[in-house]
């Protein structure tokens, strides 16, 4: 029966009760609720609003309460209204009147607020521990590609030659970006809600920052208002997942581009694919395509949070109920997809030799002879014209650029000479880069090395 139903002459209607129970979702935050509330007892007994032998008494049964649901001994369900409900109902059934002490001073409100606030913070260390993992598979895999050339594609054309390791290195530098939003978005969530009570404070004479410190908390949300009614380190929780799903969708898309016949880079190992009911032949992707699909999840959780919060008055209203299940939603997929990406980048084999010798003399190093012309003085508008006739040629002839003559390439400027042939392979192209963060073989092994150091 609901804590607060003694003013009311009806029971809730059943299916009400059922419509409103929130303890599937929120159920998965015991040990949040009880970790709380065991910090709570125990600044209750500092500030000497519950006798020292009551907050034993209480925080020994709220212990016995966690093992058991964790055990499987102890279980709610729908009947069981939430999670804070069903373990002070449980408490009063073991402890008697002293169970009834645990919600002094305490509202489900700024209780719920801070089991939040708890799981967040475990679960970006966990994000963080998982995004950590996947820039490993990647830092080795491009270790062992720093001399593999691959075409680097814009509009999904052809553009100019780089090093693999160095597109390898790109996601490792936005899934730190993702780390460096989790670090951040950590400061928010490590404040302690606990206290504001429903919505204004309380009464009794509490001690809201000695809470705040037994959770390890960097100080308390300092409005009670703004304690309870804000979800906004949900929403940006939420909001880095998406980025982090976005980050591990186009890397899935990218793998199961380069698993196609037409590109035959990358080969998937047989226990991270799958067959055809009807084609016996084929060998599918699918890994990276859940992947990819599991995406619109997150963002779905991202859209269905900003919607609940978007006009709700302060302070709590329960549309907020709602949170848990996108914040849960969404936390749970980008981990369980980051988790899998590491699995199939170590069972995913890259064939080194697949691009090099075709990308030579390949149109794609046309940008190599717009430099060459540019270090003759010409001006680049004029140098980028001229190539733009070289390669009409070479279209129109059905010819690499280093199987046009001189006398072809005279004719669109007297400025090239023998030496333009030095520039149209792809190492050349690649070991001429002179830029900081460039794919050029040095440019590669430093940020290999600075990796190395940093992931080890």
């Amino acid at each position: 029966m609901p804590t607060w139903n003694s003013r009311f002459k009806k029971p809730l209607n059943e299916n009400a009760l059922q419509f409103s129970s929130s303890i599937e979702i929120d159920g998965k935050l015991y040990k949040e609720d009880i970790t709380g509330s065991i910090a709570h007892v125990k600044m209750l007994v500092k500030q000497k609003i519950v006798s020292l032998a009551e907050g034993k008494k209480i925080i020994k049964a709220l212990e016995s309460i966690q093992k058991e649901i964790s055990s499987g001994k102890l279980k709610s369900n729908w009947r069981n209204e939430d999670i804070h409900s069903f373990i002070e109902e449980e408490l009063t059934k073991r402890i008697g009147e002293t169970g009834k002490k645990l919600h002094t001073a305490r509202s489900r409100n700024d209780q719920v607020a801070l089991d939040e606030r708890l799981y967040i913070r475990k679960e970006i260390l966990t994000l963080k521990k998982s995004i950590v993992g996947l820039q490993k598979s990647l830092l080795k895999i491009a270790i062992k590609h720093k001399g593999t050339i691959i075409p680097g594609y814009t509009h999904l054309q052809r553009a100019q030659p780089i090093i693999f390791a160095h597109h390898l290195l790109a996601y490792i530098w936005m899934f730190e970006r993702d780390i460096d939003r989790l670090n951040d978005c950590m400061k928010r969530a490590n404040k302690s809600p606990l206290g504001a009570a429903a919505l204004s404070g309380t009464t009794l004479p509490i001690d809201r920052n000695f809470t705040a410190k037994l959770l390890g908390m960097n100080g308390i949300v300092e409005n009670s208002l703004d304690a309870v009614s804000s979800r906004d380190v949900v929403v940006e929780l939420i909001s880095i997942c998406s980025v982090i799903m976005m980050n591990l969708s186009r890397l899935s898309e990218e793998l199961v581009l380069w698993s196609s016949q037409e590109f035959s880079f990358a080969q998937f190992d047989d226990s991270f694919a799958t067959g055809s009911s009807l084609m016996p032949q084929k060998k599918n992707p699918d890994i990276a395509e859940l992947v990819r699909g599991k995406t619109g999840r997150v963002y779905g959780a991202l859209i269905g949070i900003l919607t609940v919060m978007k006009s709700l008055p302060l302070a709590y209203n329960r549309d907020m109920q709602e949170d848990k299940f996108h914040l849960i939603e969404s936390v749970n997929t980008t981990n369980e997809c980051l988790q899998i990406s590491i699995g199939l980048l170590n069972h995913t084999k890259f064939n080194k030799e697949r691009f090099e010798k075709e990308l030579d003399g390949n149109l794609l190093l046309s940008t190599e002879l717009v430099d060459y012309l540019v270090r003759k003085k010409i001006p680049f508008r004029e140098a980028h014209n001229i190539v733009g006739k070289i390669v009409a040629i070479a279209v129109s002839k059905q010819k690499k650029l280093n199987e046009i003559t001189l006398e072809d390439y005279k004719k669109t400027s007297p400025k090239f000479e023998k030496d333009l042939y030095n520039y149209l392979t792809a190492k050349s192209s690649i070991n001429n880069r002179l830029s900081e963060g460039s794919t050029s073989y040095k440019e590669v092994e430093k940020q290999i090395k600075f990796w190395t150091q940093k992931l080890a």
